[in-house]
């Protein structure tokens, strides 16, 4: 059934489409050759929009019981993408969505620039199909308007032609129709970039913004008609990829020149980020003065908070524009080539380096302590409650070995852990992620871990470990729900394996007991079991009992998780 774009739409949309651009980051990070060749649009795509979605969880989890109105989760989102936004991509993002948000948060407004009448409905429950064109259609001009020199067969072209499209049916108050209109429209212009950017035809590639943004559009799709789009949005075949990654390594060499004429030695050298408070009079003043020092300009924003980006040789000059027009802060300033050169860490004494570092996700006072007593850089996680990825980079800072093994401990946080990762070699840190699942993998990897060893071989010994461990995790249901193992109801224990639900019981021994015979029928060496505060030392009894009884062979190990832990956190190697 059609959705309208109610406030839970925005947040059902903000979560699909950063999931959507987490699957698709490593192949957009690999197509991006404008303007830049620094292969990390996908990455700035994805902690743009990871801010975005932070902010409208917050302003959902601040308003509890009601919820906010459309208007006040669409603000969110916009605001949220505004002081998260990264690079260039991420730059013009966050103005689309502003763009967006104007519309659908507005109690009246002027007309859109296609001569469309004004809405008075931004904070009715639901914004309907031609409120949505008319939205997209004020997202691509604002994109227009931020960017210093527009160039086509970018983001900015694929945002145009997903508003006309979204223009051309647009049923009243069918938003499914309307997305699926400016998904299909976007989709089209994509494919044609590299018709219209000589640097993409050459390395036979589509715009990288562009694939993004037409990941966001599909989000938007399954998030007001339910349907999952089939993405074939990449024109590029891998062996493209792979060209695209040789081009970008070239560009990053000292005196060499990307196929758009834009290198270390061919173009500025810097990319200069920050958050700006000043006022529009300030704003106009610094667009001048910026374009004057380099290209790829981009300002975003209003209301008195913009998001300056731009490409410079002297981003000292920029900073002090920014200074001059009004406050600058979380200045981010990177050397095409270098990684990143932030300015307070560069002027504290370098401390040595440790060689290699483990950086771990954990839920529980008593996992944390455990993990960090194995040397492990621990990274708080809390039931509903996952870590962002600025929080792994970080751990990844404080950890400050040269070599990080990087354990997620969550199949949910695969994305922003890749994304992560990406981001903290860009600083010079080489990091291998292990794609752990579950805490008890983590524990395994762990187990088997030898500093001493290459890196290489440390991080096959501890994938190999964790991969051969499954892991299963009890937990009580909230409310009637279905699974696949049939229907539960509130307050039934759940126990699932590899992630999903096998057994529905009513009580923990039992369900337990259920769960580690299932997973030890395909055989077992040793059975972790990490204890949350609700677990009581008889029934961990009962369990070892169990295991012993049954399975002879097998080897059983106690932990408390402690407080925030789960309820029950089973490992079989």
């Amino acid at each position: 059934m059609p959705q309208n774009l109610d406030a839970v739409a925005i947040r059902t949309w903000s979560a699909l489409a950063l999931d959507a651009l987490g699957q698709a980051r490593e192949e957009i990070d690999a197509i991006n050759v404008y303007p830049v060749a620094d292969a990390d649009t996908g990455t700035n795509l994805y902690l743009t929009m990871e801010s975005a979605t932070q902010a409208v969880d917050a302003v959902f989890a601040g308003l509890e019981p009601a919820g906010p109105t459309r208007a006040e989760a669409v603000r969110a989102l916009a605001h949220g993408a505004l002081i998260g936004a990264r690079g260039n991509s991420g730059t013009i993002l966050a103005q689309l969505l502003r763009g967006m948000a104007q519309v659908l948060a507005d109690d009246g407004g002027a007309p859109d620039s296609e001569g469309g009448a004004p809405h008075a409905d931004g904070d009715a429950p639901h914004a309907d199909g031609e409120l949505l064109a008319r939205a997209l259609r004020r997202a691509a001009d604002a994109g227009y308007q931020a960017v210093a020199h527009p160039v086509e067969g970018t983001v900015l072209t694929v945002a145009r032609a997903a508003a006309r499209a979204a223009g051309a049916g647009r049923p009243a108050g069918d938003c499914g129709a309307v997305a699926r209109a400016a998904y299909d429209g976007a989709r089209a212009a994509l494919a044609a970039t590299p018709d219209q950017l000589a640097v993409l035809g050459r390395a036979g590639v589509v715009d990288a913004g562009g694939r993004g943004l037409v990941a966001v559009l599909g989000a938007l799709v399954e998030a007001l008609s339910g349907q999952s789009v089939v993405d074939r949005t990449s024109t590029a075949p891998r062996s493209a990829w792979a060209h695209a990654r040789v081009e970008t390594a070239q560009c990053a060499v000292p005196g060499t020149e990307c196929a758009d004429g834009v290198g270390t030695g061919a173009g500025p050298a810097f990319e200069v980020i920050y958050l700006l408070e000043a006022d529009d009079a300030a704003v106009a003043r610094l667009r001048t003065r910026l374009d004057g020092l380099g290209d790829s300009l981009v300002v975003v924003g209003g209301d008195g908070l913009w998001n300056v980006h731009v490409h410079v040789d002297d981003a000292g000059a920029a900073v002090e524009a920014g200074v001059e027009a009004g406050r600058p802060y979380r200045i981010r300033i990177t050397h095409f080539g270098l990684g990143d050169a932030h300015a307070v860490r560069a002027a504290q004494p370098p401390r040595e380096r440790a060689q290699r570092g483990i950086v771990a996700v954990v839920r529980g006072e008593g996992l944390g302590g455990l993990y960090a007593e194995a040397g492990a850089t621990t990274v708080p996680a809390r039931a509903g409650e996952p870590p962002a990825s600025g929080e792994l980079v970080d751990a990844v800072r404080r950890a400050h070995a040269r070599e990080v093994v990087l354990l997620p401990n969550d199949a949910e946080l695969r994305h922003t852990a890749a994304a992560a990762a990406e981001q903290a070699r860009s600083e010079g840190v080489r990091v291998a992620l292990i794609p752990t699942r579950s805490p008890v993998q983590g524990i395994a990897a762990l187990a088997v871990h030898e500093p001493e060893r290459r890196f290489d071989e440390d991080v096959v010994a501890m994938t190999s470990a964790a991969g051969a461990t499954r892991y299963a995790e009890l937990a009580v249901a909230e409310r009637q729900s279905w699974t696949t193992a049939g229907i539960c109801q509130a307050g039934d224990v759940l126990g699932l394996i590899d992630g999903d639900v096998a057994v529905i019981g009513a009580e923990v021994p039992a369900t337990a007991a259920v769960v580690l015979d299932r997973m030890l029928a395909a055989g077992g060496e040793m059975v972790t079991l990490v204890l949350g505060e609700e677990v009581s030392d008889e029934v961990a009894e009962r369990l070892q009992k169990h295991v012993r009884d049954g399975h002879l062979a097998v080897d059983t190990v106690l932990y408390r998780g402690g407080p925030q832990s789960a309820l029950l956190l089973i490992g079989v190697e």
